[in-house]
């Protein structure tokens, strides 16, 4: 199990709550469930020029040391250079700090793990039974979740313990076993857990679910449901997504009560990419042109999209094979390939990182120039979220989508 008191890498971390379950073949932490049938794309739809909206500044109404919060919290916050908190944290936590349950509309990179995060310590340092469960889509997200909260709860003492599929059953049964405070998983293993009866959220108190939307896409909306179902009756929730469709909406009035809605979300992530396709007409060819790409000045750091993980793998070697800086990242590696590879592309270590879909959900890389969907992806929506891993932080940025002519 993993203590806020030190550094720990891969082990448990300090949090609890309760409810989840997953679908049929959906696992977190492996390749995500069943996918549909490719939806036809039109080539038209692939095509635009990145608009940029006229910036706005935002002026906060708190500082980080305004909010009521544990004074250990309040200095680690000093420590990592926190000031004056972004918008979804100006807004969440003061609400979050009073009991409310709160639904926050914001795009990855905003923010949003700290609004949550906070709060949600601040209560476990306070209350002695309380508990905390946070639920993501992915490992990954899992995993900067666990690093985020640790550091703001250096030296609390609190335990917790990492629910993720991809990694030792061994190691989290011995974690679960010391009553960890905090749970941090993905929705298919914490429920495999509760299945087993290693895991019984009855007096969590608090619950997160990151990224709500993303984990219904993958599938995982019976799960969250039968996990969601098994925490206290009486808690405190947090719904963070960057859309709210019916879905969403229709699982957060079954679980939420009297909700206060966060929304800042104003244009989505694609609007600030040039978007175009390249047309090939062989295997060869098109692999000529992806080589031609890689090599513009201007392809700093890039994300390339495959269909399965074969044709990922199999990519990545041959980018590698003609001298290019490249890593792959798929459900088939172990969880700690998964992590080598994408700590060396956030270092810049690699600067082409070959993905699925699935294992590429929850990175959060805000340098990233381009993404080349070498494959088309299943649905627009999610050639929407694919793109969108680009043009961040007020920087335009590229997609190329490849199109067999």
């Amino acid at each position: 199990m993993y203590s806020y008191n030190k550094s720990n890498s891969g082990r448990g971390m300090a949090f609890s709550s309760k409810r989840g379950r997953r679908p049929g073949s959906g696992q977190s932490g492996r390749s995500g469930g069943r996918r549909p049938a490719g939806q036809y794309i039109d080539p038209a739809r692939l095509v635009r020029v990145a608009r940029l909206a006229e910036a706005v500044d935002y002026q906060a109404v708190n500082k980080f040391s305004d909010f009521q919060v544990h004074a250990l919290i309040k200095s680690n916050l000093t420590t990592k250079g926190y000031e004056i908190p972004s918008p979804i944290q100006d807004q969440t936590i003061p609400q979050a700090l009073l009991g409310q349950d709160i639904i926050g509309i914001a795009n990855t990179g905003t923010g949003k793990t700290a609004a949550f995060a906070i709060p949600l310590l601040h209560k476990l340092m306070t209350e002695k039974g309380s508990g905390a469960l946070i639920i993501a889509p992915t490992r990954e997200l899992a995993e900067q979740i666990q690093d985020e909260c640790r550091s703001i709860a250096k030296g609390s003492g609190l335990s917790g313990a990492l629910l993720i599929g991809g990694s030792s059953m061994g190691a989290q049964l011995r974690d679960l076993k010391d009553r960890p405070r905090i749970i941090i998983g993905t929705p298919g293993r914490i429920k495999d857990h509760i299945e087993r009866g290693t895991l019984k959220l009855s007096q969590f108190n608090t619950v997160v679910l990151d990224e709500v939307d993303r984990m219904l896409d993958m599938g995982f909306v019976g799960d969250v449901q039968f996990i969601l179902s098994r925490l206290a009756d009486k808690r405190q929730s947090f719904f963070f997504s960057a859309t709210l469709d019916a879905r969403v909406r229709g699982l957060i009035e079954t679980f939420a009560n009297e909700p206060v809605l966060v929304s800042l979300k104003t244009t989505d992530a694609s609007e600030h990419v040039n978007q175009d396709v390249v047309r090939y007409s062989s295997a060869s060819d098109k692999m000529d042109k992806l080589h031609d790409i890689l090599l513009k000045s201007d392809v700093e750091k890039v994300i390339v999209f495959d269909e399965t993980q074969r044709k990922v793998e199999r990519l990545s070697q041959e980018l590698v094979s003609r001298g290019f800086p490249a890593d792959a990242i798929h459900g088939g590696k172990s969880q700690g390939q998964r992590q080598r590879a994408l700590s060396r592309f956030k270092k810049s270590d690699v600067t082409i990182l070959v993905a699925t879909d699935v294992a590429a959900r929850g990175i959060d890389v805000a340098d990233i120039t381009h993404v080349i969907n070498f494959s088309m992806p299943q649905s627009y929506e999610d050639y929407v979220h694919r793109v969108g891993r680009a043009g961040r932080a007020g920087r335009v940025g590229h997609a190329l989508t490849f199109i067999n002519q």
